[in-house]
């Protein structure tokens, strides 16, 4: 039972993580309304790439190296550039919701991704991923 707390404790002071959950979230609504909409195969691929960059963030907490976090945290940014795709795609296809709001919010996201990729080069990732703030 300690561990699981330690684990929660652990994302729940990690802004990062709050913002990749967050935008899943986001990206589990939208995909909502997507298919609302008739969007099914475009929600089916949002809905996958744009919950993976959480995914895949949290698994780079448990890297066996450096070049492990790297590797992971760069799938995170593959699937967030994934999304941005998907999200434009949205943009500009008739009937369907505005992507704005995730559109931000995603901008926000490979800001961050790209920094913690930049600077991991010369940090300790773990020590790193932990402490970074984006506020």
């Amino acid at each position: 039972m300690l561990a699981c707390n330690t684990k929660k404790e652990l994302f729940d002071n990690n802004p990062i993580l709050k913002l990749l959950v967050d935008f899943a979230l986001m990206v589990i609504e939208y995909c909502k309304g997507l298919e609302s909409a008739n969007g099914y195969t475009v929600a089916r691929q949002l809905l996958k790439c744009g919950t993976s960059i959480g995914a895949n963030a949290t698994e780079a907490q448990n890297a066996e190296s450096k070049a492990d976090f790297i590797y992971k945290m760069k799938i995170a940014a593959k699937e967030a550039e994934e999304s941005q795709y998907w999200l434009w795609r949205c943009q500009y296809s008739k009937g369907y919701p505005d992507s704005i709001l995730l559109q931000n919010k995603l901008e926000d996201i490979n800001k961050v991704l790209g920094k913690i990729l930049a600077a991991s080069k010369g940090k300790s990732p773990f020590s790193y991923f932990l402490s970074f703030s984006i506020f």
